[in-house]
């Protein structure tokens, strides 16, 4: 069974930092894209950060660069993904979601090429 299971939320103060993780099992990630998301209340969810298979190419939204740093590695069958975020502002504050495509290896922006999704984490940023 496929699980994508995220972890690192928190409340923070604006300025300070979190990482969170993801731990994807089930099947083999080590080929595919994996992403971030992020759904503030009563807004559409919407992309954070994305990286390829390799690692070698990232991708982030323009509310978040140079802020936040994705990035990955695997262990025991397990692929994992991490989001540093760094200088968090309020409007941050969101639950964020760990994706991966069915196959594709290169990060995509939108939400229909992902097909298996984490149930999320909090992140409460106060000002």
């Amino acid at each position: 069974q496929v699980q994508l299971v995220e972890s690192g939320g928190g409340l923070v103060q604006a300025g300070g930092s979190l990482r969170l993780s993801c731990a994807a099992s089930g099947r083999t990630f080590t080929y595919n894209a994996m992403g971030w998301f992020r759904q503030a209340p009563g807004k559409e969810r919407e992309f954070v950060a994305g990286i390829s298979w390799s690692g070698s190419q990232t991708d982030y939204a323009d509310s978040v660069k140079g802020r936040f740093t994705i990035s990955r590695g695997n262990a025991k069958n397990t692929e994992f993904v991490y989001l540093q975020m760094n200088s968090l502002k309020p409007e941050d504050t969101a639950v964020y979601y760990c994706a991966a495509p069915r196959s594709s290896n290169i990060p995509s922006r939108g939400l229909k090429e992902y097909t298996y999704w984490g149930q999320g984490t909090q992140v409460t940023v106060s000002s």
